[in-house]
């Protein structure tokens, strides 16, 4: 008598298991987005003021260098002002864009910072004011670097 082997049969998936399976993942997707995006704005805040700082630093070795604040933030890359104490390129290869992709805004003498510049951004709406993501980020902001508005509420 020959045994005979018993195939184990392989069921596929019902349609409700699969069914089951994408709810689950959309759920899983639609909290956990939110939480992400949240993340990347505080990210870009944060990169916004210490791009602030990196810049804030490179004129203030332009200033050591040459005696006074550069008449434009392209002074940093290049001699424009013909100073012969230019020891530059303070910044290399250019001055970053914001995280937002706008230009920074700097102003010599500044409005804000008397005798010194202002160097600030306009946020993720470039317009002025704002809270949040749209909070303009300066190098005048209080205690330290920072935004016109409350960064922690989105």
């Amino acid at each position: 008598m020959k045994k005979q082997k018993q195939r184990r049969r392989v069921t596929p998936f019902t349609l409700i298991e699969v069914v089951v399976v994408i709810v689950i993942l959309v759920t899983l997707a639609s909290v956990a987005t939110p939480m992400y995006m949240r993340y990347v704005k505080k990210a870009k805040i944060s990169t916004a003021t210490t791009q602030i700082k990196l810049i804030d630093d490179a004129l203030q070795q332009y200033k050591l260098d040459v005696g006074t604040y550069p008449s434009d933030l392209q002074c940093l890359m290049e001699n424009l002002d013909q100073s012969e104490k230019w020891d530059g390129p303070y910044i290399k290869p250019k001055v970053p864009l914001d995280p937002w992709g706008f230009e920074y805004q700097y102003v010599y003498p500044g409005e804000h910072n008397r005798g010194e510049f202002d160097l600030y951004t306009f946020g993720a709406d470039g317009q002025e004011g704002g809270e949040g993501e749209n909070a303009d980020q300066n190098n005048w902001g209080g205690d330290s670097y920072g935004a016109a508005g409350n960064n922690e509420n989105y």
